[in-house]
This record gives C-alpha cells, sequence and structure tokens, in this order.
C-alpha cells in the first residue's frame, strides 16, 4: 500500500527589513520547537494588500508605525514537515520582503500574538541570535539593494 500524499499548503506573507543606526529589528517568534527571532511581519489577509499587511503586521508585532520605501524582492521556500498528528504536510512559502523605516510609535511586545517580544539587534550581533533563515534573506537582499556584495 502506497503511502498517503502530504497535505499541501501555501502562506503568503509580508515582512520588514528595518534598520536603523546599524541595528535591525526583529520580533521573536513564539515556534513550538522554541521562539527564535525573525523580521516584523506575517501572512496576508484575504484581500489584503501586502504594501498594507507589512505596516499592520510592523506594528500588531512591534508598536511602531513604518512607512514602505521599496520592495526589496519575493522570496519562494518549500519544505515538508509531519505535523503534531504525524501527518506531512507540503508547505510553500512565498515571502513578500519589504524595507521600511520606523516613522512613529512606541517599541512594545506583541501580546497574545505569534510573537512575545520585539527589540533591536547590531548588524554585527545579529549572527550570534538564534534567528530564522528569513532574516538572512532580508538582509541579503536589502544589501543587493543597496548595491552592496
Amino acid at each position: 500500500m502506497e503511502a498517503p500524499l502530504p497535505a499541501r499548503e501555501q502562506r503568503v506573507a509580508a515582512y520588514a527589513v528595518c534598520i536603523r543606526d546599524r541595528a535591525l529589528l526583529m520580533a521573536r517568534f513564539v515556534d513550538p520547537e522554541g521562539p527564535i527571532w525573525t523580521l516584523p511581519g506575517g501572512g496576508i489577509e484575504h484581500g489584503e494588500d501586502p504594501a498594507d499587511a507589512v505596516l499592520r503586521e510592523l506594528s500588531e508585532e512591534t508598536g511602531y508605525v513604518g512607512r514602505r520605501v521599496r520592495l526589496l524582492g519575493i522570496h519562494s521556500a518549500r519544505r515538508l514537515y509531519a505535523r503534531g498528528s504525524g501527518n506531512a504536510v507540503d508547505h510553500h512559502a512565498l515571502r513578500i520582503v519589504y524595507e521600511v523605516t520606523i516613522e512613529g510609535g512606541v517599541l512594545r511586545n506583541e501580546v497574545g500574538g505569534s510573537t512575545d517580544r520585539a527589540g533591536w539587534f547590531p548588524l554585527d550581533h545579529v549572527d550570534q541570535v538564534h534567528h530564522a533563515g528569513l532574516v538572512d534573506v532580508g538582509l541579503a537582499m536589502h544589501s543587493a539593494a543597496a548595491g552592496r556584495p
């Protein structure tokens, strides 16, 4: 008997790369496998423009009000994983990444959401923090857009 095909799911999300005074803004995602720092952002709601979603997510997760500077790129990632029930899932993530500047608001932690902390990290110390691969992707996109290797 053949194993059943994994369930397929696709998630489209928008993320912000916010750099100020050589520091990167990150939010700590509450993952079942343990917390991990990532870019502020998240899933786009049905009918929502990604350019609006990134600013909504930034505000929800950090308390800041942002302004989009530019689209940095779109990253596609696919992985196979097992759900808690043991059923396999073929997950495809489309991540729309923007450069965003902070225009107002006050840094605060999200309550009752998918993240539990937010903070600024010096760019030269990001590699010392347990972070999602998306952080590296976003920083590479930002460097490419700025004309740096």
